[in-house]
């Protein structure tokens, strides 16, 4: 079967537009990592042709439509999708359909992944499978949307031509996606200050004249004194020096810019006076070392006797504010005089590619994989007893209160009336036996029957664990092993690297929400050790924290708000290889302690062990 014919594609960055008086559908895609264009889903497109019909240049966000986007933002002037929590930026593109082709009847064509979540198909492939389905072949072969995958439209499957394995896939009906007729107005292009003739009065164009005028007279001054330059070499071909690669520049800040100063290269909002960068601004400028240097306007170089005024870490991952900064920035390319922006680091996630002969077993600890099933629910033990193992009684307790009911030891429980076991009197006291902290004998029965109910205790006042603590992380696969590389501040040891898988699931009844999907985003996770003594301490002790599930848990995402999805559970990891920059990885002198204080908060040490 022949592929379809997708729709008109603008080149480039900008937005496509279909031809005149004919009707298309609007399909946004953006690009992942393997070069596959992955259709936005039809109420997202919705939003953002919404947002374009307003401002062609401004930016969209997607967490207004679809709550697990909301990290994520189009620029429109740039057409790229921005991840605001990690700066990754991927390319978006505006494509168009027939409108009698799947997106046009809000079809979508989705196969099931190994963690029973669906996934929908690119575009090119959903209108491929409908046009097969609609003529009712009973079966398709990609092959030649290059996958070896064949569609058997009787069983609803998707079989792997080399391994023969079978995927379920389903067809769905959704929103359709959004229709356009002939073509949306472009944008006009920003003003600049040289051809409007008149000045303006502003006062930040005031601010902007008088210091262009007053290093006018600073560099006539510098020359002046300054010797004859001597000859000048030729000037270099356009683009910059050789060896020099002209780069796209952005900076995320917020600033008031006069109309009659805003320059081509920057874009933003418009206001009563000027132009409020809302996104950023953008400069193609030749990267000489590890900095960027604009060229002036005139000859498309530096002059000499220049001094060059450093503005840096626009990122904000220094103690310059960006803000002030990038208003720095700005004032001093008005005024003429170069800007040096220096180069925004990205982290270092991962080592490099590692063979497989090269992996080793971590030494001292067994084995390199740990698994952990659905936890069944054990019957649970009576709460008294539970209770009642871990305290003494106390006779005559002290006049002070019960940090679990707020009321005085000296009288009845807050929960009488509210809680009843049998044996169990509202005036009982004990006393946690390590600890010595004492509360009503009925508060610490209701404590632990809110709890995860695994036979262990602990103090609400302390923290203090009696018996072993279990958690409740999904089922999973724990994988850890050497790697030839080293980490930052420890360049004599190799690697242990240590991967976490979790897949998608139904909550168990030990969860927030019992029968309810949840989702894991972002495995396999992979986490970074010395392979020191102290590192494979912590290893270990991971080891029995993931034995017990207190690696993850299910809960509210404090990255996306997402909620019913896998978190960390109070025990940090570091998952950046190479580098620090988010705070998540080396050097790092005080991590190991740190992990091992926070594996005692959770009862997992070696003293427990032992004891």
């Amino acid at each position: 079967m022949s592929r379809p014919g997708q729709g008109v594609m603008m080149p480039g960055s900008g937005l496509g537009f279909p031809p005149q008086n004919v009707a298309r559908v609007v399909v946004w895609e953006w690009l992942n990592e393997h070069s596959r264009w992955r259709p936005y889903t039809a109420t997202v497109c919705h939003h953002i042709e919404n947002v374009l019909k307003e401002d062609a240049r401004g930016s969209v966000v997607l967490g207004q439509v679809d709550a697990q986007l909301v990290p994520y933002v189009i620029d429109l002037q740039s057409m790229h999708q921005f991840r605001q929590d990690t700066g990754t930026m991927r390319p978006v593109r505006r494509n168009f359909y027939d409108p009698s082709s799947a997106p046009g009847k809000g079809i979508v064509w989705e196969w099931e992944n190994d963690g029973g979540a669906w996934t929908a198909y690119d575009m090119d492939i959903c209108i491929t499978i409908q046009n097969a389905y609609e003529k009712q072949h009973p079966w398709l072969d990609l092959s030649s949307l290059g996958f070896c995958y064949l569609i058997y439209f009787n069983s609803m499957s998707q079989m792997n031509r080399q391994t023969r394995r079978r995927r379920r896939l389903r067809r769905r009906l959704d929103l359709a996606y959004p229709l356009t007729v002939g073509s949306i107005p472009k944008s006009q292009s920003w003003p600049v200050g040289a051809s409007s003739g008149q000045p303006c009065s502003c006062q930040q164009c005031l601010l902007v004249n008088s210091t262009r005028a007053a290093s006018n007279a600073i560099l006539a001054s510098q020359r002046r004194k300054a010797p004859p330059a001597p000859p000048q070499p030729p000037p270099p071909p356009p683009g910059g020096p050789p060896g020099a690669l002209a780069e796209t520049v952005k900076c995320f800040i917020t600033y008031l810019i006069p109309e009659c100063l805003f320059p081509r290269t920057f874009y933003g909002e418009k206001c009563w006076n000027g132009y409020i960068i809302t996104v950023g601004f953008q400069a193609q400028w030749p990267v000489e070392g590890n900095c960027w240097t604009p060229s002036s306007r005139k000859g498309g170089q530096l002059r000499s006797g220049v001094p060059a005024l450093p503005v840096k870490n626009l990122n904000g991952t220094g103690p310059v504010h960006p803000a002030l900064a990038g208003m720095t920035g700005i004032l001093l390319c008005a005024a003429g005089l170069p800007v040096c922006l220096t180069r925004a680091p990205k982290p270092i996630l991962h080592p490099p590619p590692v063979s497989k002969s090269d992996v080793k077993p971590v030494p001292g600890v067994p084995g390199v994989c740990r698994k952990t099933k659905k936890k069944h629910l054990k019957k649970s033990k009576n709460p008294e007893d539970v209770v009642r193992r871990y305290m003494q009684k106390v006779k005559n307790p002290p006049d002070e209160d019960c940090t679990i009911c707020m009321e005085r030891l000296v009288t009845a429980s807050g929960y009488e009336g509210v809680l009843r076991h049998r044996g169990v009197r509202p005036e009982l006291v004990g006393r946690l036996g390590r600890c010595g902290h004492m509360y009503h004998l009925l508060c610490l029965v209701a404590m632990y029957s809110n709890g995860n109910k695994d036979g262990s205790l602990q103090c609400p006042t302390c923290k203090a664990i009696y018996g072993e603590k279990t958690g409740t992380q999904p089922p999973g696969k724990m994988e850890f092993h050497l790697i030839p590389h080293s980490l930052p501040g420890f360049a004599d040891t190799q690697t242990i690297r240590i991967v976490y898988d979790i897949p998608t699931g139904i909550q168990g009844p030990e969860h927030p929400n019992p029968g309810k999907k949840f989702t894991a985003r972002g495995f396999p996770r992979h986490c970074y050790l010395p392979n020191n003594e102290k590192g494979r301490k912590v290893l270990r002790l991971l080891i029995t924290a993931w034995e017990r599930r207190l690696i993850f848990t299910i809960g509210t995402s404090n990255t996306t708000g997402e909620s019913d999805t896998v978190v960390w559970n109070e025990i940090h990891h570091k998952t950046e290889f190479g580098s620090n920059l988010t705070g998540h990885g080396y050097p790092d002198a005080s991590y190991l302690d740190n992990v091992l204080a926070e594996l005692t908060a959770q009862g997992v040490s070696e003293a427990a062990a032992k004891a």
